[in-house]
């Protein structure tokens, strides 16, 4: 019998995830979506074939027929509804981050914990094949003893000013993913010291946000790391990584819709690298569902716990500190 989901939130990432469950996850059923926006949740619901759309999400929460709930709408209402579907005894996935503040994620996870319900953190990049292939390839030796690692992220275009005032900042709301992708590639940091200004758009900064980061990461092991932010690069959506080690290096480059490469008696040239983060990491958003799935039917553990959507806060929350600072912060110093 198929397990029966719910999804709250019908923005952008609700309908990613709607679309993966209902045409590529077979042992899953999408019986009802919900969104406070009446018409989100309608639209969504005609376009993926769902029964049912409502406007109450603690509803959705409660209803008998459900088995698991997709948590996809605004992060100020994550960690109500993690309790909420917890305390029903429902399994759940939760985009990140799951909160802004460390006080407000314990309170949700220790349910989770009292509970014994699975909670899945979107993490989605985890389940990118070449990040997956940069992970194998550090575990297997191949590079011998990682040295360094280096990851760049650049957004085509900064959010509207709006999202930005409620987004928690560069380091929560973009950089959390890189924070996320150093811990899955070579463990735990132990210290991080920043740099940010404003170089993009000074709108953001009158929002009290930075929109271009420099991190220089300490790990736990003795790699050194660096991660660097834009909000905007003009070519497209720039994302790579780099690890180098005593015995070679392992990278991962951009996408582009075309292998082709054009030479003429002007220049050699390629076109730009994808655009959009949809596009460029759109299979990597189905294998997450796949695998979160998958560990409920099957009882295991899943890919990315609690603890996962946690520590990353904690970075962020050390490169701010960081910044405002100027200095070194270690983690521990965050909690």
């Amino acid at each position: 019998m198929a397990l029966k989901v719910g999804i709250i939130g019908a923005g952008r990432i609700g309908r990613v995830h709607a679309d993966t469950l209902v045409t590529r996850v077979p042992s899953a059923e999408v019986v009802v979506i919900a969104d406070i926006f009446e018409e989100s949740a309608k639209s969504s619901s005609e376009q993926y074939g769902i029964p049912e759309y409502m406007t109450n999400p603690s509803a959705l929460i409660q209803r008998d027929d459900i088995d698991v709930v997709v948590i996809c709408s605004s992060t100020d209402t994550h960690t109500q509804f993690i309790i909420e579907s917890a305390q029903a005894g429902k399994q759940i996935f939760c985009e990140k981050p799951i909160a802004h503040d460390l006080g407000t994620i314990d309170e949700a996870l220790k349910v989770v914990e009292d509970t014994g319900v699975k909670l899945q953190i979107g993490f989605n990049r985890r389940f990118d094949a070449n990040h997956m292939r940069l992970k194998q390839a550090i575990e297997n030796g191949e590079i011998g003893d990682p040295h360094t690692m280096t990851i760049i992220s650049r957004d085509p275009a900064p959010p509207p000013i709006e999202y930005i005032k409620v987004s928690g900042g560069l380091m929560m709301d973009m950089m959390i993913h890189d924070f996320d992708m150093c811990r899955f590639l070579l463990g735990e940091v132990e210290e991080v010291y920043a740099m940010g200004d404003v170089k993009v758009d000074p709108a953001i900064g009158e929002a009290g946000d930075i929109d271009t980061a420099k991190v220089m990461l300490k790990f736990e092991n003795g790699v050194i790391g660096t991660i660097e932010n834009s909000r905007q690069a003009v070519y497209g959506y720039d994302q790579r990584v780099e690890v180098f080690g005593s015995g070679g290096s392992a990278s991962t480059g951009n996408w582009h819709a075309n292998a082709v490469t054009i030479s003429d008696g002007n220049s050699v040239r390629r076109d730009k690298p994808m655009h959009f983060f949809m596009d460029r990491y759109i299979d990597s958003y189905a294998n997450e569902m796949i695998a979160f799935i998958d560990a409920i039917e099957n009882d295991k553990d899943v890919s990315v716990i609690g603890n996962d959507g946690r520590v990353p806060v904690v970075m962020a929350m050390a490169g701010m500190l960081s910044i405002k600072e100027n200095r070194p912060v270690k983690l521990s110093e965050i909690g």
